[in-house]
């Protein structure tokens, strides 16, 4: 049997660690590796309970006293460690508390769509998909690359799709899954390096999708906005959607710009055209094919793996 498992490097609270993590064990994770970004967190204790879990306190000893100040550093850092300690799984995969790994078929299971690659095959990119703002159960699909996906975005976020990469707030990249064994490995948030270069595959494995919690309500994500302003996905120095020639903006420049002509009020209207579960965007999305459903009933699942709870 094929098996499976994930890292990730966490700063949340424990209900939503716990969450991720016995979502992960449903879906047949047979090992997570979690580093908690803030030693301190009550989630350690429940973690530490489950047989097929590896949590580790990231405090100043876990650094030897020069933890890096970038988060995306230390996700690296600490996901290419997991890939080294990964010997008794085949497959392993670096994911953000926000996400969750859904399988599309009727039937199976994650670990079936992996036994079933080539043993050439290195790495599978799951691509994502975002969810909408609302019951948790409608996200807006991943448009391929092509000459309609700037009409498509468009039409779909009519104020400001001209200025949203394949309409998504956060990454199109998705996440990577790459063969334990290999040696020299490095892996990076969206990648994996193997002795400086790239592991490349195929653009996308079908039957499997990542559904990206980016953004569940008003107030989560406006909680979340300073610091991915200047830290995380809305940071400075990321790219703009298209080039700067072509009337191209930075997820930066454009919320800037929200903020600047409108304030709180101006980015809530942003927020309720591109990432509302509104009646409206399901069925702009519905027509062009790319409205998904999947109730990942998490709280479920964390009082099955974790009745104990997080204390």
């Amino acid at each position: 049997m094929t098996t499976w498992g994930l890292s990730a490097t966490i700063k949340a609270p424990t209900p939503d660690i716990l969450r991720f993590a016995a979502y992960h064990l449903e879906q047949g994770a047979h090992r997570l590796y979690l580093y908690l970004d803030d030693p301190e967190s009550d989630a350690f204790n429940a973690l530490k309970l489950h047989p097929e879990i590896r949590p580790t306190r990231c405090d100043d000893g876990w650094w030897n006293g020069k933890r890096p100040k970038r988060h995306q550093v230390r996700q690296s850092q600490n996901a290419t460690h997991a890939y080294g300690r990964a010997n008794d799984i085949d497959w392993l995969i670096h994911m953000d508390v926000d996400e969750f790994l859904v399988w599309d078929g009727v039937s199976g299971r994650v670990s079936d769509k992996l036994s079933d690659l080539p043993t050439e095959q290195m790495t599978a990119r799951i691509r994502p998909m975002e969810q909408l703002a609302g019951e948790g159960k409608h996200f807006k699909a991943f448009i391929p690359p092509g000459p309609d996906r700037t009409r498509i975005v468009a039409d779909l976020y009519p104020t400001y799709g001209n200025f949203l990469k394949g309409g998504f707030l956060s990454h199109l990249a998705g996440k990577v899954f790459v063969r334990t064994g290999l040696p020299s490995i490095r892996v990076q948030i969206h990648n994996v390096f193997q002795e400086g270069e790239m592991l490349k595959g195929p653009d996308d494995t079908p039957g499997i999708t990542l559904a990206h919690c980016h953004a569940p309500s008003w107030e989560a994500w406006l909680s979340a906005y300073r610091f991915r302003m200047e830290q995380g996905s809305y940071r400075p120095d990321l790219g703009p959607n298209r080039p700067r020639e072509q009337g191209g903006m930075s997820m930066h420049e454009l919320f800037r710009a929200i903020e600047a002509e409108g304030g709180e009020t101006a980015l809530r209207a942003f927020f309720d055209e591109v990432c509302a579960d509104s009646p409206g965007l399901r069925g702009r999305l519905a027509r062009h094919g790319l409205l998904r459903h999947a109730d990942l009933d998490l709280n479920t699942t964390m009082k099955k793996h974790f009745p104990q709870g997080g204390g």
